[in-house]
């Protein structure tokens, strides 16, 4: 059966217009070559866009997948970028060439903060799901997952010298885990609200963090002092009846044996309201922390020395005071002064930004200069320096990211008559791009605008306004050319008229009025203008929220706030339909390129579908899971698209009353969206701050195959979220395994279990032929090979296993061999000695090997069929593991004696380098005196 009706799929090929999305932070990074604190990375919706400040431009995206980012973390050699999504995924992204190689999943909801430790080699990453996982990045797989906290985790972080972690929570906690023994051995609870940042100061001996209050608490951590062995007894003293009581203080707890960490003082911060984000430069010099307002207070944090030698100048100060006081007495006391918070965390600066400050990230630079970057909540990357040598350090404004979004939601969108540019408007400014480049070509200010078109010619536009005026701006200038009164309240819609020679405007004032084109002499100069002629007004009886001509000029529509529309002739403005059926008012209408059918969508989520010519309802969808926003046709055809607040656009049938297909991308409510002339593109607007463009393909979409495809996608998702893996034999502690089960192991697993299969199924074909052979007593012509070994081109099918374990991911191996069913394990016992016998592959041998030992401990070491196999991979394991360990150290020794020769070589280059430079330098000195001289 051939197509009945062919549909074409639309696909989303651009995001634009977002400059930062407030939901992640700002993080300097360092391309290659590049200069330090010349480049930023923000979130963008889904993406990750690394922006040149300098020069204003976006050098690098990283493309996301479907989910927003929420958390980015550069690593510590400024080769990677960390990316935590919504979903609770991690993907390592390389900064070199933007890919990705690495992901994590183990979160079941928002990562809201990553860390590396200070090799780069381990990764924290905190959730709203309450739970800690500490990842292996080089082994590319979860090492554990703690559990404690009870809130969504706001910090966490390593230690340098100590295999310890520190996490903070919104439930008021913070946690210190021993990441050794996998277990939280100190719970501070000095907090009565969310702890909302905190950093680790003077070289990890102090902890700072803020709150839902001005201050900024301070702890001092003492650690154990070496000479004594954790755990080890103290000295009993006899006990009396008397010194009962004091028992409790010579008690020692458990987490006094690794540190004691006491409140040191605090500091009170200027703003009243909570710490919204703090962060500190890579040396811990530098503090910064914000509020929810617009002002960044940045302090200094002293060294050791510093410190001192202020307590040296102060106890100076103190004595010559007390001298002056006590005069002729002799028996002057030593006076005494007292080492406070403040001598060594003192107030730099505070800068001032041009709207309230999301999030910060700064950076120390050569020469004391520090660099710092503010994310603002309007779409806005600002960046400042200040010297902090200086007494009195002020910052300057260094750059300001605006041009590439508007400050505020784009609320109305229009294309040219050409497909080429796209007009967008806001709150504050009307913004036009050039489609195929994502461009900005003009910037002109306007007032809050509701409703937009480009004149016939695409030379001048018009914007309608909450004011209730009409602005009229020329291209080319960039200028406003005029504004005129049109309505008393706001002008919801505007309309131009299929002639092209006017438009018609309704507004909240309850009229739908009638403009003509007309060009007037521009009184500066002899040029002419564009400008609007009032000609006729219809007076209804509720404010206008639409309104729409017919394509032939004949009728119009208008969609009133008493939930109805309204059909007149234009011509004479007499009474023509009344449609009505929707609960809410009808926010959005268009009509047919024949003017035969006109649609409706509502504030109530339906669509309904109605004949112009009797005002009949052919049909009536429940389209959207909230207010229907937008809805226009297609260009000459009856299909048409609607844009939802549940941060969807549909695309209908109009004659089937069918849903063709679904565009999902925007994160929040989509306002508006336009239709290019040729109906190959479509921009929309939401309220995440970005604009999306999606375009036509040549591809047919088939919708039972569409309806397919969801109901799998739904299948997909509900399997995933089942219950977490659990480990035979083992009970739920604060540790438990990090990774989680997602569509991806299922699949994994299932894999691994058909290559098993197959793995048996050849052996038994091989059994059986060799039995064939000896019962004939010839050889018979060899068995066909497996045409799926060919395919891969496995000369074995054991070998032909391994490599569907190969391809699992490193993230996702634990999980899916967790899976698997314990029938299957005895075959893979024995293939991984056969691996390991030949030394194949033996690290990742060894890794599957010990988890399925331990998860299936009971089972194997009471099958009787297993014990001579267990024996011998002991055997060989050890022989093997030895035997690479040798290579490695090998390696390792000849690599440094590599190193020792080239360095030692290096250093007779380098003097004779540093000649050639200083003949180079005076060479051209000596130029430039010739030239001087020359000149005078």
């Amino acid at each position: 059966m051939g197509l009945t009706k062919q549909y074409l799929r639309y696909v989303a090929s651009a995001v634009f217009g977002v400059i930062g999305s407030l939901k992640a932070n700002i993080a300097f990074v360092t391309l290659k070559g590049g200069e330090k604190g010349r480049y930023v990375a923000v979130a963008a919706c889904e993406h990750v866009f690394i922006w040149d400040v300098r020069k204003g431009e976006k050098v690098l995206i990283l493309q996301g997948g479907k989910y927003e980012v929420t958390y980015l973390c550069p690593s510590p050699d400024g080769i990677h970028v960390a990316v935590g999504y919504e979903d609770g995924a991690v993907r390592i992204f390389s900064l070199l060439n933007g890919e990705s190689n690495v992901s994590f999943s183990g979160h079941k909801s928002a990562v809201t903060v990553i860390h590396y430790d200070s090799l780069g080699a381990r990764l924290v990453t905190g959730s709203r799901d309450t739970d800690v996982i500490v990842w292996d990045v080089i082994n590319e797989c979860g090492l554990f997952r703690l559990k404690g906290h009870k809130d969504a985790i706001t910090q966490a972080l390593f230690f340098k010298n100590k295999n310890l972690l520190v996490t903070s929570s919104k439930d008021s906690f913070v946690k210190w885990w021993d990441l050794g023994t996998q277990h939280c051995f100190k719970t501070m609870v000095g907090h009565r609200s969310e702890v909302w940042g905190m950093v680790l100061l003077n070289e990890e001996n102090r902890l700072l963090t803020g709150s839902a209050d001005s201050e900024l608490r301070a702890w001092d951590i003492n650690y154990l002092e070496e000479g004594k062995d954790v755990g080890e007894p103290k000295e009993k003293k006899g006990k009396s009846l008397l010194d009962d009581d004091q028992d409790e203080e010579l008690e020692e707890g458990p987490e006094e044996r690794i540190l004691s960490c006491k409140k040191a003082g605090s500091i009170l911060r200027q703003a009243r309201d909570r710490v919204v984000s703090m962060t500190t430069d890579a040396k811990v010099k530098v503090l910064a922390c914000h509020g929810t307002d617009a002002v960044l207070e940045l302090f200094t944090v002293l060294p050791k020395e510093e410190v001192e030698k202020r307590m040296a100048r102060k106890l100076k100060k103190a004595k010559k005071k007390a001298r002056a006081q006590e005069g002729a007495e002799d028996d002057s006391k030593e006076p005494v002064v007292e080492k406070t918070l403040g001598d060594e965390i003192l107030r730099l600066a505070n800068i001032k930004a041009s709207a309230k400050i999301r999030w910060v990230d700064c950076l120390l630079c050569a020469g004391g200069e520090l660099k710092v970057a503010l994310l603002l909540q309007n779409n806005t990357v600002e960046t400042y320096s200040l010297k902090i040598g200086d007494k009195t350090p002020a910052a300057n404004k260094t750059a300001r990211l605006t041009l590439g979004g508007h400050r505020t939601d784009a609320r109305t969108l229009a294309f040219s008559s050409d497909n080429i540019a796209v007009l967008s408007a806001s709150g504050e400014t009307v913004k036009v791009w050039n489609r195929s480049t994502l461009q900005v070509i003009r910037t002109m200010a306007c007032e809050y605008a509701l409703c937009s078109l480009f004149v016939p010619g695409d030379r001048q536009i018009i914007l309608g306004t909450k004011s209730g005026k009409l602005q009229i701006f020329d291209l080319a200038s960039g200028s406003l050319m005029e504004t005129i009164d049109a309505h008393n309240g706001a002008l919801w819609s505007l309309c131009l008229a299929p002639d092209q020679r006017g438009i018609v405007t309704g507004g909240a004032d309850k009229t739908v009025k009638f403009w003509e084109f007309e060009l007037i002499k521009d009184e500066g100069s002899d040029q002419k203008r564009l400008t609007v002629k009032h000609t006729r007004t219809l007076q209804l009886e509720e404010d206008v929220l639409c309104v729409k001509f017919s394509p032939n000029q004949r009728l119009i529509a208008v969609s009133l706030l008493d939930c109805t529309v309204k059909v007149f002739y234009t011509d004479t403005l007499k009474f023509f339909l009344s449609l009505y059926g929707h609960k809410l008012p009808v926010l959005c209408l268009d009509i047919s390129h024949d003017s035969n059918l006109i649609a409706t969508g509502s504030a109530d989520r339906n669509v309904k579908i109605w004949g112009l010519d009797f005002g009949d309802c052919h049909r009536s969808m429940f389209a959207h899971d909230d207010s229907v926003m937008f809805l226009q046709f297609v260009p000459k055809t009856h299909l048409f698209f609607t844009a939802g607040k549940d941060k969807k656009i549909k695309q209908w049938d109009a004659d089937k009353f069918e849903l063709v297909q679904t565009l999902e991308g925007h994160h929040r409510e989509v306002w508006c969206l336009a239709i290019s002339p040729s109906g190959d593109h479509i921009v929309s607007s939401s309220h995440d701050k970005s604009l999306r463009l999606w375009e036509r393909t040549r591809e047919p979409i088939i919708l039972d195959e569409e309806r397919e495809m969801e109901r799998e996608a739904e299948f997909e998702e509900s399997l995933a979220k089942g219950e977490e893996p659990v480990v035979p034999g083992e009970t739920k502690g604060e540790a438990v395994p990090a990774a989680k089960k997602t569509i991806e192991t299922v699949k994994a697993a299932e894999r691994i279990m058909e290559a098993l299969e197959l793995y048996r199924e050849e052996n038994r074909k091989m059994e059986e032929h060799k039995y064939a052979c000896e019962h004939a007593g010839k050889p018979l012509p060899p068995l066909k090979p497996n045409p799926i070994l060919l395919a891969f081109r496995s000369d074995s099918p054991a070998h032909y296993v391994l490599d569907v374990i190969k391809k699992v991911r490193s993230s996702e191996l634990e999980v899916s061999l967790l899976v698997l069913p314990f029938p299957y394990v005895p075959d893979l016992l024995s293939l991984f000695n056969g691996y390991i016998q030949e030394g194949r592959d033996v690290e990742l041998v060894c890794r599957c090997l010990f988890f399925l030992l331990r998860i299936h401990f009971g089972q194997i070491s009471s099958n009787q069929m297993l014990l001579s196999v267990i024996d011998n991979l002991k055997s060989n394991t050890i022989s093997k593991v030895r035997e690479i360990r040798d290579v490695m150290g090998f390696n390792s020794a000849g690599l440094q004696y590599l190193q020792r020769e080239i360095e030692s070589k290096e250093d007779v280059m380098f003097f004779a380098d540093a000649t050639g430079r200083l003949d180079e330098k005076r060479r051209k000195r000596k130029k430039r005196e010739r030239a001087i001289l020359t000149i005078t």
